[in-house]
């Protein structure tokens, strides 16, 4: 599976970022929903519409890079409020606003929140799909980002409580002495922890531990006022 840098350091690929990458088309207009499906899916991604907001935010969350075609104005829930849903529950899914109106405010509103655009009706289908190819590659890359992050966790939950002081410690800068000093163990006790935070944090130097730990959020503080015992 080939390499792609995601955080700072050579990861593998996900399957995440291998499915089919997916656009979803919401706009109360049925004629403007069919006319998008045929247009997005003759360039060969997948499309669902769908007529609502609250209808779209009932289908699961798709596990691929994916965009959202939005409508800004629509009965009961409209564009700018589910922007606000989708940027708290699906981080990774890219905003393309289309309105059939021009209004400076609520395009500055919406591309404050992260739209990465806004289209006024009518607009031309290259101008579309543009837009669509550059939302697909930003959803690829936060889909990746997350999946690593999420990686990082469920090795990190791996590690035993000593595992997590002797990481915490190490990624400061602190000699294995030192490290031990601090935790009232020996050196030698603290080679053999280290070595396992390596081995299951899956890191092959000490500056991708760093790095691993700066996206964990792993400090100092991380360590119980009473150490565990070895």
């Amino acid at each position: 599976m080939a390499a792609a840098s995601v955080i700072g350091y050579q990861v593998r690929s996900f399957p995440e970022m291998q499915a089919s990458p997916v656009v979803f088309v919401v706009d109360d207009d049925v004629s403007v929903r069919e006319s998008l499906e045929l247009l997005i899916g003759h360039e060969g991604w997948q499309v669902e519409t769908f007529e609502s907001a609250l209808e779209f935010l009932d289908r699961p969350r798709a596990p691929a890079p994916s965009c959202l075609v939005l409508d800004m104005s629509m009965p009961g829930l409209n564009g700018l409020e589910l922007q606000k849903r989708v940027g708290v529950e699906r981080p990774e899914m890219p905003i393309i606003f289309i309105t059939g109106y021009g209004d400076i405010a609520m395009t500055v509103q919406a591309m404050k929140a992260g739209a990465v655009e806004f289209l006024t009706k009518p607009f031309s289908d290259e101008s579309l799909l543009t837009a669509i190819r550059n939302a697909m590659e930003r959803s690829r890359s936060l889909v990746g980002r997350i999946a690593e992050l999420q990686g990082l966790k469920s090795r990190y939950a791996g590690l035993t409580s000593r595992e997590r002081e002797v990481f915490a410690l190490v990624v400061t800068g602190l000699l294995n002495k030192e490290v031990g000093s601090e935790l009232g163990i020996s050196e030698t006790t603290v080679k053999a922890h280290r070595g396992c935070v390596m081995r299951k944090m899956k890191a092959e130097s000490l500056a991708e531990l760093v790095n691993m730990a700066a996206h964990l959020r792993v400090t100092r503080r991380s360590i119980p006022s009473k150490p565990a015992h070895s």
